[in-house]
This record gives C-alpha cells, sequence and structure tokens, in this order.
C-alpha cells in the first residue's frame, strides 16, 4: 500500500521544518554557524554509529569525493541557516529548492521544461512582492547560495553513493562537514555551547532535520516510485511556510502564498517531465 509511505514522506517533511524552527529559536543562543556545527556533529555521529564506516580500500579519489561532499554539506547548511536568520521559513525554503529544480529541468534536455522554469522565476518574483522590497537582499543570496549548493549535494551524493556502500560515504562526508563547521561554530555560539540545554535542542535539530526523515525517506522509497517520492518533496516549500506560521509567527501575504504555489507546481512540472525524458531514453528502438 502507497498510503503509508506516503504518511511517512509527509512526516519527514514535517519533522524537517519543526527542527528548521527550533533551530531558528536557537539562533539568539549559537548564532546561525553555531547552529550548523552542533546539527553537523550530532548528524555525524548518529551516521557513524549506524553505519560504522569501513575506512580500508578507497582510492584517492574516492577520498577526494568525500571531502568535496563534506564541504558540500557544510556549505549547503551554513547559507541555508545564514538565510533563516533573514528570511522567513517558507521564503527561505522556497528559494533553496531552486537548485535541484534546475538540475531536473537541465536533465530533462527538453526544450518544454524551460516553461517549468519561468513558472518558477515568476513564483520567486511574487515572493518578493513584484520587486523584492519586502526580503533582505543578503539574506536572498544566501538562498541562493543555498539553492546551488544543493544542487552540488545531489551531484556529489552521487558520485559518493558509487564509490561507498550504503551509507558509508555519507557518514564520512558528514563528519568532514562537522569538522569544516567546527571552528565557525564555536567563534559564533561561544560559551552557551557549554549549556547542556543548548547541547541537547541541538541534538534534537539534528535528529528532527536529518536523522528521522532520512530513514522515514529511506523506508518510503522501498514502496514509492522515485517519481510519486519527487514529487511529495516539492511540497518541502509548503510544509515549511506552515511551520513558520506555527511555530515563528511568520505571515506570509497572499502574493508570497501564491508565489510558493507556483514554485511547487514547477517542481512538481520539472519531476514529470525529467521521469518522462528519462522513460523515453529507455525505450529500445524498434
Amino acid at each position: 500500500m502507497t498510503t503509508p509511505a506516503i504518511l511517512l514522506v509527509v512526516a519527514g517533511l514535517a519533522c524537517q521544518e519543526v527542527g528548521a524552527s527550533i533551530a531558528v529559536l536557537l539562533f539568539p543562543q549559537v548564532g546561525p554557524l553555531g547552529m550548523v556545527m552542533l546539527r553537523l556533529i550530532f548528524s555525524a555521529i548518529v551516521l557513524l554509529l549506524i553505519a560504522r564506516p569501513r575506512v580500508r580500500g578507497h582510492s584517492r579519489a574516492d577520498w577526494t569525493g568525500v571531502v568535496l561532499f563534506g564541504l558540500v554539506l557544510a556549505l549547503m547548511n551554513g547559507l541555508f541557516y545564514l538565510a533563516l536568520e533573514r528570511l522567513p521559513l517558507g521564503v527561505t525554503v522556497t528559494i533553496e529548492v531552486l537548485g535541484p529544480l534546475v538540475l531536473s529541468i537541465v536533465a530533462a534536455r527538453r526544450a518544454s521544461a524551460w516553461l517549468w522554469a519561468v513558472l518558477a522565476l515568476v513564483g520567486v518574483v511574487a515572493l518578493g512582492g513584484g520587486g523584492w522590497d519586502r526580503l533582505d537582499p543578503l539574506g536572498v543570496l544566501f538562498a541562493l547560495g543555498a539553492a546551488g549548493s544543493w544542487a552540488f549535494y545531489i551531484l556529489a551524493s552521487a558520485r559518493v553513493g558509487r564509490a561507498f556502500p550504503k551509507l558509508d560515504g555519507l557518514a564520512l562526508a558528514m563528519t568532514v562537514g562537522a569538522v569544516i563547521a567546527l571552528p565557525f561554530g564555536i567563534a559564533d555560539a561561544g560559551a552557551a555551547l557549554l549549556r547542556p540545554e543548548i547541547v541537547a535542542l541541538g541534538a534534537a535539530v539534528a535528529l528532527l532535520s536529518s536523522t528521522i526523515p532520512y530513514a522515514f525517506e529511506l523506508i518510503a522509497l522501498r514502496r514509492l516510485p522515485a517519481a510519486v517520492f519527487a514529487i511529495l518533496m516539492s511540497l518541502a516549500p509548503a510544509t515549511a511556510a506552515l511551520a513558520g506560521f506555527i511555530f515563528l509567527g511568520q505571515h506570509m501575504t497572499w502574493l508570497e502564498i501564491a508565489g510558493i504555489g507556483l514554485v511547487i507546481a514547477a517542481s512538481i512540472g520539472a519531476v514529470r517531465s525529467s521521469s518522462r525524458a528519462a522513460s523515453e531514453a529507455a525505450e529500445p528502438l524498434a
């Protein structure tokens, strides 16, 4: 049955945005980079305990891939949280989704797929109220950087996934990312890292934002077609906007809500175009 799997994906999205909301609430204590450090450290610990990766038998190219993947992880999370410090959660996630959206449009290699890019652009313009006057410019730049990093994350993840079995590559890359984030996080958070309640909340953010959603997605992918899963993941901006409203009191205008809807529609359309292109390429020639 697909209904439980769909509910797992939705629950995973909800966990991610609740985790992001808690992170925003912790910014006054630890700062965005301190939060990134806590999230990556606890995520790395959990993954290392689960995967227990083998470090022998891999080439120099494999390890280069892991280091680059870890760098992308640290950069993506850092830019995302820096954007969250300046922008509403729903707006940040909507802009970030543009990274994988553009990647899927390029992968489709169909002229019609670029119609979805135009639709997404209209949605992003709507997010700014038509003139971006309501959005922090630096926050928008951070969010766009996170979008680009997410696209590189997908490419780096595929490369490392081919070289390392199961979760080994992700666990090692997350460890590299945590090490990279460590000095920036300590500088940003300072003495707040000595408070047990702050560390505990950082662990909760890691579980909600990374561990639990990943487990739910892994289970769901065994029961759902990849295209259906990708379409469900396109709903992330909507769940982010809802979480921002409930937990952070972030109200959005109808124009911004319409912008989120357009980006979601573009994401779904791009996924369908990409899936159609892949199926056509797989068809044998007569």
